[in-house]
């Protein structure tokens, strides 16, 4: 993340929450909310990483920093996350509603198991964050969840993930009706492929990498710094009269074809 990419203060006095956090785009997240001033608890299953992430960000600015293990798929967990949040800084002001998994699985051979783990996670998970911290927020608040190109943008043998994320894009529309008389905004980011350590097996594949920066027009992978900053915007007072946006972070991936013409008028 470059220095001059970040707004000292534009979160100074306020307390976010970001679930996922211990790695990826989650930490990415909490990384850019926490150096624009922001105090920060990360919600995850990985207890390790996630006390790690806390721990650094907590030495730069004691106090300031917190982690809570926390599987967004079990709303008594979520429950508990947003009530330790409170607990811990007294107020939730931005939500970035991050946490996901995924599985490559032929469509005629997945298994219900997995559907149902990452619908639960994904969406589900997504749908009690997004409620349990809006009931926090009673004078309003910014919330940010992760959807996906793949909410609109399919890939084969990802069928539950490609729902998941299409189901968080409507989530996202819906709900910031519902919040905006309470003046929470609700908008969601859609990554491409970002270099997190879920798709090494392209990015780290010379092969496979090279082949797939031909359908990026910026020619380059994104970094989770990349998606934070999308973020970070919609999440601040810089987005205050946008909600139920999607805003595509993707290098231009899916803008269309970038192949040379084939022929034709």
């Amino acid at each position: 993340m470059s220095p001059r990419s970040i707004c000292v203060d534009r979160f100074a006095g306020k307390v976010a929450l970001v679930t996922g956090g211990a790695h990826g785009i989650g930490r990415g997240m909490a990384e850019r909310l926490h150096a624009e001033g922001a105090a920060i608890v990360i919600g995850d299953r990985d207890d390790a990483a996630g006390a790690q992430v806390a721990s650094v960000l907590d030495a730069r600015r004691p106090g300031s920093a917190h982690f809570v293990h926390a599987d967004v798929s079990d709303l008594e967990q979520v429950r508990a996350l947003v009530a330790a949040t409170l607990q811990r800084f007294g107020r939730l002001d931005v939500l970035m509603a991050n946490a996901g998994i995924h599985q490559v699985e032929p469509f005629l051979a997945e298994d219900d198991a997995t559907w149902r783990e990452i619908l639960g996670v994904n969406l589900t998970g997504a749908y009690y964050c997004v409620r349990e911290a809006a009931r926090a927020m009673p004078t309003g608040g910014s919330i940010v969840v992760t959807a996906s190109t793949n909410s609109f943008f399919m890939e084969t043998e990802m069928a539950a993930y490609n729902v998941s994320k299409a189901g968080v894009a409507g989530l996202v529309r819906t709900a910031a009706l519902d919040l905006a008389p309470r003046g929470i905004r609700i908008n969601a980011v859609a990554p491409g492929l970002i270099r997190t350590r879920m798709t090494t097996g392209v990015t780290e594949n010379p092969a496979h990498a090279a082949a797939y920066l031909q359908t990026i027009p910026l020619a380059r992978f994104g970094e989770p710094a990349d998606v934070a900053a999308a973020a970070g915007f919609l999440a601040s007072d810089d987005a205050d009269w946008i909600t139920g946006a999607l805003l595509v972070v993707d290098g231009g991936q899916t803008l269309g074809s970038n192949a040379p013409a084939g022929g034709g008028v």
